[in-house]
Order: C-alpha cells, then sequence, then structure tokens
C-alpha cells in the first residue's frame, strides 16, 4: 500500500486539488532516477590565506567554469539523471536556483530546449531563495506526473569571506513521479516540514554579497525548527531513528546543522558525508546532490532521511526499493570529483568578477539575433545535426541539400548531444576574443559519422592531443547586452 498522496501536513496537503480518487490512493510515488553534477575546477581554500593573509580554511570547494552559469550546470544534471532511465521521459520539468542567469525570463525552457523535450512539456522555474531548491522536490513529490526536478546554484561570497570558502557551485536532477511512471529507486515514506520568519541570511535584488545575522541566533531559531519537523516525518514514516539507515543533514547555517545532528539521536556513522570538504555548501542544489550521492551508494531496503535547514525546517524519509540495483547513474558524483583539477585562485577571481585582467585586444562579439536563434532551435540548444535519409549522409550543422547524392529537403533528425567523438586536429588561438583566454579549437570526428570544428572546454592545453577522446557539454560562449550566447562546446571524457 503506498502513501496517500494528499497525507495531512505535507507539502502536497495544500496544493489545493484535494484528494486523490479511486485507485489513486495505492499509488506509489519517489525517485525514479537522479544525478548531480560537479564541475571540474576545484580553488584549494589555503590559496585564500596565502593571498591575503586571511580567509580560506582546509579541502577545496568546486568552481563553475568562466562559461557555466546555473542553467548550463542544471542542463548537465538532467542529461545524466535522464540518461539513465531512457524510457521513461520528463513531462514536467521544474529549475529551481538563488543565481538565475535571467530574471523576468524563464530560466527552465533553455533547459527545456537543450533537453529536446516536448514543447507540451511544462517548464517554469522556482526560484530566489535556498529553500526553494528542497521545496521543489518536496512539492514533485505529490504529482502523478513525472516531474524533472534541476536545481544549481552558483556561490559568490567578497574575497576571504566565510561564503567564499565555504560554498561550492553544482546541479542536482531528480526525476519523480508515480510507479506507473517506471521503477521507483526509492519511494517517499514519510515528511515534516516547519516555517518560521527571522532574519538570518539576505541578500537584496543586484548584490553580489549575501549578508548574515549574529550564529548564535540562527542556532536558536533552526535546531528547534528542525526538532519539529524531524520529529514529524519519523511519526509520519512510523519509524524511529534507530531505523534510519542513513540521515543526511544540511542547509545554509553551519553551526545550526553541527548542533542538529546531535539532537536527532542516530548514530555520527550513519551521517552522510556533507561534501564540505570536496565541494562546498552549493546553496539550492544541496539537498539534491546529497540525495544523489546516498542513493548511489545504497542498498535496496534502506530507509534515507534527508533533513535541510532554510528559513525552516524540511525533512523527507524515503526507503529505497528492490529496483535500486537495476538503476546505473552514468557518472556518479563521487566520480566527478575525483576528477577534479586545481584551479588558481586569481583566475577563480577573475572568473567572478572580482578582478579584472586585461583581455585579448579583439572587439567583444555582439548581442545575438534572437531571431536567428529561434530559427535554429534545435541545432543550437540540442545540438540536432541532420542525416540525409537516402545516402545516410550526416550534416554539421544540419543542411537542406545532401552532400551525396542529389536529396533535397529530405533528412532525418540526427541527434548528436550523447554522442562522443575523436580529436582529428586542434589548434590553441591567443588572440580571438574570450572570456578567458586562450581558446581552444578542435576538429572533431563523432562516432558513427559527422565532423565539426568545436570550442574545447574544461581542458589543460598543454596535455591535449590528437586521438583524445571528447564528449559535448551545454554551455554559454559569452554575454552581450544580457543575453546570454549558449551553445555546445566539447570536453575531455575522464572517469
Amino acid at each position: 500500500m503506498g502513501r496517500d498522496l494528499r497525507s495531512a501536513g505535507t507539502i502536497g496537503a495544500v496544493l489545493g486539488d484535494g484528494p486523490p480518487s479511486g485507485t489513486e490512493k495505492d499509488v506509489m510515488q519517489g525517485i525514479l532516477s537522479a544525478a548531480g553534477y560537479v564541475p571540474y575546477r576545484r580553488l584549494d581554500r589555503s590559496a585564500i590565506a596565502e593571498t591575503f593573509g586571511s580567509g580560506g580554511g582546509r579541502g577545496t570547494r568546486a568552481v563553475a567554469g568562466y562559461d557555466e552559469d546555473t542553467t548550463t550546470l542544471g542542463v548537465e544534471a538532467a542529461r545524466l539523471a535522464l540518461r539513465a532511465v531512457p524510457d521513461t521521459p520528463a513531462q514536467v520539468l521544474w529549475f529551481s536556483t538563488v543565481a538565475p542567469a535571467y530574471l523576468d525570463k524563464t530560466n527552465a525552457t533553455t533547459i527545456h530546449a537543450a533537453l529536446r523535450l516536448d514543447t507540451d512539456v511544462v517548464a517554469a522555474d522556482f526560484g530566489g531563495a535556498i529553500r526553494s531548491g528542497v521545496a521543489a522536490l518536496g512539492t514533485a513529490l505529490h504529482t502523478t506526473t513525472p516531474t524533472l526536478v534541476v536545481t544549481a546554484d552558483i556561490r559568490d561570497g567578497l574575497p576571504t569571506s566565510a561564503d567564499e570558502s565555504a560554498g561550492g557551485d553544482a546541479a542536482a536532477a531528480i526525476l519523480v513521479g508515480p510507479d506507473s511512471a517506471g521503477p521507483l529507486i526509492a519511494t517517499l515514506v514519510g515528511e515534516g516540514h516547519t516555517t518560521e520568519e527571522f532574519i538570518d541570511r539576505w541578500r537584496v535584488p543586484g548584490e553580489r554579497r549575501s549578508k548574515v545575522w549574529e550564529e548564535r541566533f540562527g542556532e536558536t531559531k533552526y535546531v528547534p525548527l528542525g526538532e519539529q519537523a524531524w520529529n514529524t516525518a519519523l511519526k509520519d514514516a512510523e519509524l524511529s531513528p534507530d531505523q534510519l539507515d542513513r540521515v543526511i543533514v544540511t542547509g545554509s547555517h553551519g553551526r545550526a546543522v553541527r548542533a542538529l545532528i546531535a539532537r536527532l539521536g542516530v548514530d555520527k556513522a550513519r551521517v552522510v558525508d556533507d561534501l564540505s570538504g570536496s565541494v562546498g555548501f552549493t546553496g539550492a542544489a544541496h539537498p539534491g546532490l546529497l540525495l544523489t550521492t546516498a542513493l548511489e551508494t545504497a542498498a535496496p531496503g534502506q530507509t534515507i532521511a534527508l533533513v535541510s535547514l532554510a528559513d525552516g525546517a524540511d525533512v523527507l524519509v524515503l526507503r529505497t526499493t528492490d529496483a535500486l540495483p537495476g538503476w546505473t547513474s552514468p557518472r556518479t558524483v563521487a566520480t566527478q570529483i575525483e576528477a577534479g583539477a586545481t584551479l588558481p585562485y586569481g583566475k577563480f577571481l577573475n572568473w567572478r568578477g572580482m578582478v579584472s585582467v586585461e583581455p585579448p585586444r579583439r572587439p567583444e562579439p555582439d548581442r545575438i539575433s534572437a531571431s536567428v536563434t529561434g530559427r535554429t532551435e534545435h541545432w543550437k540548444y540540442g545540438f540536432v545535426g541532420s542525416k540525409d535519409r537516402a545516402s545516410d549522409a550526416l550534416h554539421l550543422p544540419p543542411a537542406r541539400v545532401s552532400r551525396v547524392g542529389d536529396g533535397v529537403d529530405d533528412m532525418a533528425d540526427a541527434p548528436m548531444a550523447d554522442v562522443p567523438g575523436t580529436i582529428a586536429a586542434f589548434t590553441i588561438d591567443r588572440i580571438a576574443y574570450s572570456p578567458s583566454p586562450p581558446i581552444v579549437f578542435a576538429i572533431v570526428d563523432f562516432d558513427g559519422g559527422g565532423r565539426l570544428p568545436v570550442e574545447l572546454t574544461d581542458v589543460n592545453a598543454d596535455e591535449l592531443k590528437v586521438g583524445d577522446r571528447v564528449e559535448m557539454t551545454f554551455r554559454r560562449l559569452f554575454a552581450a547586452d544580457g543575453v546570454q550566447n549558449y551553445f555546445w562546446k566539447a570536453r575531455p571524457i575522464r572517469g
């Protein structure tokens, strides 16, 4: 018997569409797939103190590339989550971030286009606050429609600040829905939520820096709220603390998180690593990222509790199913963390816009054309070429006239975003404009046919060689007049 989709006290109970009817009462809801994305670059926190004489700390934090923003991070996580369940399409897309590339304009539509979702798939943003990520997940767990919840964040802070060193950049994507959509790898068995208005952390629109109140005040607020939500969730799940196999505790207030862990009544050996030493706190993305890491290493029949502190407390209790071994993440979070490479602190500050360095002495690019972009959406966002039906000749970019034979307007779509390739030749351009020169271009031969000159990213030019294997990644080429120019680049295949 599954949980009632509108159990009293849950997020689903306040959606306003009433309880399910008939057999819907027995619908099981849960997680169909999950994935995290951790950018390639890492900042060694000790470099901060070496530069300024203060700040920093031990360990590393994940750093989004100069050509990444929260939208591109979300695309990468979503691609991994959907790749694991190719027969389960998302019918709704929700995107949550505290650092959106656009205001007024929906950012989720860019992710929608990059994933090549159908036009009848609704895409909407949940944004503005750290809590919006776990709130989107909790709400989606009460829908009867397969919903892809994408969360991403890029955490900023002034040089030497705690936010700069403790923050991190990452994304997570969790596909949730009913068991009728596919095998569930984890089901929701209980939840609890508390909310209280108090000023703990805030940032006004347009500001880069978040401000925080005195730490002891936040602790006195968060710990009771966390305990209340925790007790409610365990009662809802009909579980005691010693019956939980893994416990995830995260939040925007580190001191409150540590204090709450001591009060939950669980063995500390069961508390999941919060990745603070390797990735950092990734804001709205962190609950989904940590839940993904737990699922990637869990066994069937284990119970996982997710506790998130942000403007209150949210607790989700899930139980893994016998379908878990049949689900495999294409690239685990642990693998991505292991494959990271160090980024110099000066370059980090430049990428963040904290310092300006001499750019290439070439004109900056103009704003892209909205009309041209609209006409080439499948190529620009979905990386879809064309294949001549008569000769099977592949065309990148897509063409109307075949380069083999006399075929005209007789093409089939050729999706290429998930097709790896091999570097046939490359060049390093130190003169052309780039937000982070030099630019590395390569001629890529794609598996199964197709050749295209492609810009490379996440690459160490000194280590590059002909024959290296690459995969496509969705990135930002540049921004002009506030318009983000997104397209696909290639990166070395790692892990």
